[in-house]
Parts: structure tokens; sequence; C-alpha cells
């Protein structure tokens, strides 16, 4: 609430402050350095207490009906404080006596920090309605990363994934521990910094922080909690005063107590990409008294820097382009809000709309609409599909489902206006005067970069300051007159993407309604006679969004090109009286469009032209690609031909489960380019089988850091001839990125395979070593066909014998393992035996010798191996009945080419004769076997005939009466025995 009354939503911050008068007593002197530890001493007040009042009883949630969004702002304190279940609205509860002074100050602290945080407004939508945070906030998925990852790409064309940005390594963290640190080994943390991209949930993150430490929720050992944004900060940004005093004038509370020692307090500083005022860290002034007076730019870079009470912890939100402004030296954790994954993404519409099968309905309908379920990522965005399908789909509102960006924005511009007809009855300026002026503000200050702006930049537009408080519905504004210290008024939109749809709207009804292309600024009247169609102001808006290299101009595209449909200017009947006709330019803006896809843009800019094609209702070029795919003919695809393959795969509404290369294009005919090309969608798949050999370094490199995404679902990773192996050069720093992807928390990789990569021993170690970090995820290992030798197998028995290692399969064949490497191999699984099934070693020279190690730990009863392969290792008759310590488990044994003869048959008999054998396959294929050697297996078969389905015997001296003696199995239906080859039939 502010002085005079009046209620303001703001959609950045909703960090607003308590009011007060400025206190002028004096403030407590500096501090000495403290550490920061997740254990501190806690508040030293004057009077020699240290005790503070902690609570540990929880509120009860008050029911509310009201839709709600989480990414939606509020800076107002109404509403009753939080009541609890015996009915005392008193937060905290004593436990030892102390001073009146203390127990007042904290309790009136926390009180006024959960008035202000526990609800969460919506602009316009429900105007008078509250929703309790509690009950709408759902998890958002946050990463940790490095300081300086900075990216100034379009925030929506991040979040829709269509070129997945290389990130650094990340580790998923939750809002409530971001000050905490990974292991007790690692240091403190001091200062953190949150980036996010607008709208995602920094702010409303950093209200449910607030408001569960308030409530006694979670760290309690933070002892003040300092709130400060910079929406609130700009407007004190010549005031030069004290720390303290600073304190007074957001926190009337601090004026009542004389603190001399603030130990572990939080400053939160929400929206640096807010900061109107230089923050120079080279050229500061030292400041490390609390009473000494200086800029408000100077109290926050001495605090950041640590200057100004090193004890406390500082948290800066931002959105990415603004975070590089604090240097990384001042970092110690940078961590990225994500947005929503997918089951967030149902969770928040189930928690929004109360009615569940209308919510069920609402994510069926935005789950068959690829393109505009994957913005969903965005928080906002979920609250404006939500506020326009709920409406939709509830009957509340008629007329045809959106199923575009442009449509869905539409609708919810002509929500707005309706609940702004109601609230405003007698409102002289017509709608469609109000969308002019809104839509030449956000145009101009678009084409400038701007999202917030000023009392001045909206008077150039037409608006002026009682304008914008009844336009709050469509632009946000935040009044900050509550300071006594300034007159000052800023503006933004609700989020950047409504910005844009406005500015587009603007550009499209300043043509139809005056015919000037304000896109393109034309002198002359002969060019302005030649270029006076729609199709030239689209043709300037995409020549100008190709030629930002950001993508800002993307989404504003795609609005833009979206209201030349018919349907959209039924629409628009809704807001404006004349709307005009450009079906017959349509066509010419598609030419146009294909056109500039033919030439071989960024995978990015052409997937962003493909969506331009969908909101102009053209989808002739993914038709073209879907008719070839279904003819199955191997051609060369031209550029366009793989820009719209792309952009089919990853709109299409179906899970990418596998990309297998050759379906799409022949070995021989890859390139690097092209596979950078189909990134974005082997990045989007869960398998991948790439077989080609013209793979280079960088393009690995790029295939390895994309995979490390969040967002990836992938699993399984096909590797197989490629260059590198037949070059002779190696994978080092390849596999530097892929240990990189193996060893993040976030792989979800579980199938590998490296078949002849020219992996060397060297790169074995590298490789294992990511494992050995984090050797849970993977669940089968393929390094057939490399030159890994014992020293790299070495190395995997390290990663093998660790307990969580969960390793399910091993394929090592032609490997140069020797049965020194064998020995190694079973050491290790001996000290890890139950998860192993199948075991590749065939073509390497393993022996007797290292058959014999595996016999060994295959005594063990918790060792379950299933499968063995051992074809061509030197195996004789001699380790044949070794093979056999636990017959119980074994399904699969290959022991083709070697001379197992039929003294080495006899012994495998014996064992098939044993009920406890389940061996359901054998391959003996070119092991010197006679008729005898059949006889003496045909006679195990009789005594156990119910496992065995296969049997390959070809390639050895058998008989007619030795094929005879096991056909009959075969013919028995007594028998499992379902396939028998001789001879190779």
């Amino acid at each position: 609430m502010f002085k005079d009354g009046r209620n303001h939503v703001s959609t950045n911050s909703e960090n607003g402050h308590l009011q007060g008068e400025r206190s002028e007593s004096p403030a407590p002197s500096c501090i000495s350095m403290k550490s920061n530890q997740s254990k501190g001493e806690p508040l030293k007040f004057k009077d020699g207490n240290h005790s503070l009042l902690h609570s540990n009883t929880q509120g009860r949630r008050t029911k509310s009906t009201a839709p709600s969004c989480i990414s939606m702002k509020s800076d107002q304190s109404k509403g009753e404080p939080l009541k609890f279940e015996d009915g005392n609205v008193s937060l905290l509860h004593r436990q030892d006596p102390e001073p009146v002074a203390s127990y007042t100050f904290q309790k009136t602290f926390k009180l006024n920090l959960i008035k202000k945080f526990q609800w969460l407004n919506e602009v316009i939508i429900n105007q008078g309605n509250q929703t309790l945070l509690n009950e709408i906030y759902t998890e958002l998925y946050i990463t940790e990363g490095h300081s300086g990852d900075i990216n100034k790409e379009h925030e929506v064309r991040k979040i829709e994934g269509a070129s997945r940005r290389i990130t650094t390594e990340e580790t998923p963290i939750k809002y409530n521990d971001i000050f905490k640190p990974l292991s007790e080994e690692d240091e403190p943390i001091r200062a953190v910094l949150m980036k996010g991209i607008a709208g995602i949930g920094k702010t409303v993150s950093v209200q449910k922080f607030i408001l569960d430490w308030a409530e006694g929720k979670e760290n309690q050992d933070i002892h003040l909690i300092f709130p400060l944004p910079f929406r609130e900060l700009n407007l004190m940004k010549n005031q030069k005063l004290s720390l303290m005093k600073l304190l007074h004038v957001f926190f009337k509370e601090t004026k009542e107590i004389k603190m001399s020692n603030l130990e572990k307090v939080l400053f939160i500083f929400d929206g640096l990409d807010e900061c109107r005022f230089p923050l120079d860290f080279q050229n500061t002034v030292r400041v490390c008294d609390v009473n000494e007076s200086a800029s408000v730019p100077e109290l926050l870079i001495n605090l950041i820097k640590g200057n100004l009470l090193p004890s406390a912890l500082i948290w800066i939100t931002s959105r990415p382009a603004a975070a590089d402004q604090i240097p990384s030296e001042c970092v110690h954790r940078v961590t990225e809000i994500r947005g929503f994954n997918d089951p967030q993404k149902k969770e928040y519409f189930r928690k929004r709309i109360s009615d569940q099968i209308l919510a069920n309905n609402i994510i069926t309908h935005l789950k068959a609409l690829r393109s505009l379920y994957i913005m969903c990522h965005i928080p906002v965005f979920c609250w404006i599909s939500a506020t326009v399908l709920e409406r939709m789909l509830g009957e509340a509102e008629s007329g045809e489902i959106p199923k575009t960006l442009t449509q869905m924005y539409t609708h919810f511009l002509i929500i707005q206006t309706k609940i702004l007809r109601e609230k405003f009855p007698k409102k002289q300026e017509s709608d469609e005067e109000m969308l002019l002026k809104l839509g030449k503000l956000a145009f101009q200050q678009l084409m400038k970069g701007n999202l917030i702006f000023y009392k001045e930049d909206l008077r150039v537009c037409g608006i002026d300051v009682k304008e914008a408080a009844v336009y709050s519905g469509v632009c946000t504004n935040i009044f900050r007159e509550e300071f006594g210290l300034h007159q000052s008024k800023v503006y933004c939109f609700v989020h950047l993407s409504v910005q844009e749809h406005l500015a587009a709207l603007y550009v499209h009804l300043m043509f139809i309604k005056k015919k000037r292309n304000v896109v393109k600024k034309l002198r002359l009247l002969t060019v302005w006679l030649k270029e006076n169609t729609i199709s030239h102001v689209h043709k300037s808006a995409v020549d100008k969004a190709l030629k930002c290299q950001t993508g800002n101009l993307d989404i504003f595209l795609r609005f833009l090109l979206g209201f030349s449909l018919q349907s959209n200017h039924n629409l628009l009947h809704a807001l404006v009286t004349q709307t005009g006709s450009c079906s017959r330019n349509i066509e010419k803006t598609v030419r146009y469009i294909k056109q500039k896809i033919s030439e071989d843009l960024p995978a990015k800019k052409s997937i962003n032209l493909f969506h331009c094609l969908n909101e102009l209702g053209d989808y002739s070029l993914v038709e073209e690609i879907q008719r070839y795919l279904k003819s199955g003919t191997q051609s060369e695809l031209s550029s366009t031909q793989w820009s719209a393959l792309v952009f089919m795969l990853l709109t299409s509404p179906h899970e990418l489960e596998e990309f297998d290369q050759s379906k799409y294009v022949s070995t021989d005919m890859i390139t690097e380019s092209l596979l950078i090309k189909l990134m974005p969608v082997i990045a989007a798949s869960r398998k991948a089988i790439i077989r080609c050999d013209t793979i280079r370094a960088r393009c690995l490199a790029a295939l390895f850091s994309a995979l490390r995404s969040e967002t990836s679902d992938f699993r399984e990773l096909h590797l197989t001839a490629n260059t590198m192996d037949m070059t002779g050069n190696k994978l080092n720093s390849d596999i530097k990125c892929l240990s990189t992807l193996l060893k993040n928390p976030h792989c979800k990789v579980k199938i590998l395979r490296l078949c002849n990569c020219g992996v060397s021993d060297e790169d074995c170690a590298a490789l294992t070593l990511a494992l050995r970090s984090n050797p849970s995820h993977l669940r089968e290992l393929d390094l057939s066909f490399n030159n890994i030798r014992d020293t790299g197998v070495k190395c995997l028995s390290a990663v093998l014998g660790n307990p969580r290692c969960k390793l399910e399969t091993l394929s090592l064949s032609k490997c140069g393992v020797t049965d020194e490497g064998c020995a190694t191999l079973t050491s290790a699984l001996k000290s890890n035996p139950s998860h192993l099934r199948e075991l590749g070693l065939s073509q390497n020279n393993v022996g007797d010798s290292g058959v014999n190690h595996l016999s060994s730990v295959m005594e063990n009863p918790y060792f379950k191996l299933e499968t063995l392969r051992l074809r061509n290792c030197g195996v004789s008759d001699k380790s044949c009945a070794s093979l056999w310590s636990n017959p119980a488990y074994l399904r699969v044994l290959d022991l083709s080419w070697n001379n197992v003869g039929d003294s080495g048959l006899r012994c495998l008999s014996a064992v098939l004769g044993n009920p406890q054998c389940k061996l359901e396959t054998l391959w003996l294929s070119n092991c010197g076997v006679s008729d005898e050697g059949c006889a003496a297996l045909a006679s195990a078969l009789k005594s156990n005939p119910s496992h065995l389905r296969e049997l390959d015997l070809s390639s050895n001296n058998v008989e007619d009466w030795g094929k005879r003696l096991l056909s009959d199995f075969k013919n028995d239906k007594h028998y499992k025995l379902q396939e028998l080859r001789f001879d190779g039939r």
C-alpha cells in the first residue's frame, strides 16, 4: 500500500520496503573481519545479549481460489499476517528470557517480511485477488555454473533450445541451498550471483527464500535478511548516506534498536539488469564503517567486495546480459535458473488451475503444439497460457483455441483490455489509441534495446502518468514515491515477449492505417511509392532480424508476420476498428523467407524463419521433407531441406527417441558442417547413431558439450569408425570433452559406444577418471576395436571396483587385452560383483590363464554374469571346465574360433547336463569339434532339455551322424532348441 492508498504491481521485483521516515540516529561502527561459515555466533546487541529468536512454527495455508502465476511480482504489503495453528499471529516464541527490545525487534522484522512476501499478485487479470505463494510455488530448475558464463542470445530463443549453447559443467542446486557448500571441504559461500532470463523466476525464488526464512523453515543460521532491489536503489543513486541510514530508510524497524555488530546477515540485491547507476569496482572509494557516509553505488560496491561488513552474505540476481558487471573475484558461486522442466510445467498448471480436468486439457493442448510447449519453460509464459486457455477451454471466452504464438498473445491482450474496460468504464481514450501509444513505446524502446522506461520515454509516445496508471494491466508501472526522496517513476512491460508483441502490433497497424513502414525509414517519395506494400514491411523486418547477431528481434518478427493472417485480423477487430487485409501479400513474404532459408543461414536463424512460416500458416517445406522421408530414397538434400528437416524434428509433438544418421544421409556424404547443422536434433534425441569418417575434433567437442545441457534427455551415443582412427590421430582433446559430459551429475547417458574410434590407453585413463567421479549412470560401455591394452583395462577396473558403479555391459573386443588385463579386471569384479551382466573380450590374447582368472570371480554367488564372449581368445580345452564354477546365471557363451575340441566340449556337456545350468545360447564355430563331441553334447541335452535355444557348430568337423543326433532335439517339441547351425546354416 502506498501513502495515497493506491496499489501498484511490479513485474520484476516484489521486494518492496516498509515505509518510514528517515532517522538521523548515529549508526554503529564497522565490524571486524568475521568468518561466514554456515554456523556463526548470533547477532550481538548493545545490551550484551547474543541470542536471536527463531520460529519453528509453520503457518497454515490460506485457501485461495484466485489463479496466480509464480512469476508475477508484487511490492504490496496488504493482507492479514499469517495465522498459526494456535491462532496466534506471533511468529517468534521465547525459549529463554531475553530483553523485550530484541524480542520485539525480531518479531516485528520477521512479521513484516511475511506480510510483504507471503502473497503473490498477478498483474491486472485478478486485481484484488491474492494467492499465497506457498500454495502456487512450483520448484524451479537451478544449476550451479561459473562466473563469466554470459550469453546475450535472445532469451526466448535460448529457452526454445533450437541452438543449444555450449555450457560449462553444471550442478543442480535448490534455492534454499545456494549458500551451502557442496561438501565440508569446500570454502564457505559468501557471494552468490543468480542469473536467469526475464520471467524465469529469479525474484520469486528470492521471495520464497525470504518467506521460508521468516517462517522459521530454512536457513535459520542467517540472523537478518535485507532485501534491497535495484529498482528502489535507483531512486537513491544520488543520495549520500551511511549503510545504517540506508537500512533505516528501507527497514524502519532497525531504528528501534541499536546494533553494535552485524553477523551472518544477508543482503539481497534483486535485478542487477535494472541498475541505473554505474558500478565502478576499480575506482571506488574504500568504505568499511557502517556509519561512514557514501553514495549508494559506493556502499553497494564495498558490500559486494567485502570491505563493508565482510561477514555479510550477498545475493545478486540478474539477467545474463548484465551479470558481467560483477567481477568474478567478488563472486563465490554462480547459479542460473533454467525454468520449468516438463514435469514442473504440468505441476504448475495443476496448481494454477483448480479444475483438474481443465488443467489436463490445457496441458494436452500445449503438448500438441511443440513450439508453444517448449516456451512453457518460462514461468511467465505458463501464466499467459493458463490465463488464456482457462478462459477459452473453460468457455468463458469464445473463438478458435490459440495454436500459434501470435494468437496466444493476442488473446492475452484482448483479455486484459476487456478487464480495463470493466475497471475503467468512463475511460475516454479508445483501446485503439491506447494500443498505438503503448505499441510505439514498445517498438521505439525495443529498437534501442531498452526494457525499462522513464516518464520522459512515455511522454515522447503521448502517454502521461495518469494514463500509465490505467495501463497497468499491459504496461506494469512501479511508483517509488514512498521514500519521500524522489518523484521518479519507472515502467516496464510484464515480459520482454509482451513488449515484442505490442511492438509488432504497432508496426502492423502503422502500415494498415497510415501506410508507413516504421521499420525502414524511407526518405524518397519514389522509393516509398514503389515499396508501399505490407510485404516490403515484412522484408525490412526479416532483414533487420537476420542482421541482429543476438537474435533480439526474432520473436518480434514472428509476431509481425503472424498479424498478416486473416484469422488474426479477425481477432484484432476486438481491439481496433481497421485491420486491413494482407492475404494477397503473404505469398510474397513466404517466398522471400524461403529464399533466405536457402542461403545456408546459421541453424538458429533458419529455425526462427521456419517458426515465422508457421505463424504465416505455410508448412510446405516441412511437408516436402516428410514426403522425402516416407519415400525412403537416399539423396543429398539441399541446404533448405536440411533446415526444414532440423525444424521438423525439433518441433515434432513426439519425443525424439533416436537420431540415426543413416536414415537421413549416407556415410560418404556426411560433412562436419552438416553434422553441426544437425546438432540441435542430436542433442534433443535420446539416442544418436553416428557412423561417419569425417568428424573432426570441433564437431565432437560441440556434440559432447551440447549433451551436457540439463534439458537434454540424451541416453545413448554410438560413434563408430571415424577419421581419428584412420589418420592415426588420437581423441585426446575430445576425450576431455566427453569426460566433462560423463562426470556431470546431470549426465543421463546410459549407453556409450566408441567402436574403432582410436581410443588409446591414455585416452582410456581420462575417460575412466570421469567415470570414477560419477559412476552411477552408465550401464553399457563399448570400447571395442580400440588400442586400450592392459593399461587401459587397469584404469577401467578402478571404476568397476567402485560399489557405486552400475555398469551392466562391458565390451572390449580386439583391444589388445592379455591375461594380465583379465587379472586386474576380475580383481575389480570381486570387489563389486553384483552388477555386470555382459562381458565381451573377443579377439584378445586372453588364453587359458585369463579364463582361469575369470573363473575365480564366477565362483562368487553374487557374480551374476549372463553373457560371456571369448571368440578367438586362444582358449583351449583345459579351461572349459573352469568357466562353470557357478552355472546358475550364464545364459550366453561364445567360444568360437578357439581350440576347444571334443575334450573341451565334453567338459562343457558335463555342465550342460546339470539341472542348475540355464545356458540358452552356445556358440562353438570353428572349434575343432567332431561327431564325438556332438554325442557328448546330445547326452547332456537329454539330461537337461529345458534351456538351450541356440547352438552354433558351423565350420567344424561334424559329419551326418553328429548332425542327426543334434537335429533330433530341434525337431522334438519337448526340447527348447530353436536354432541349430552347421556350416553357416
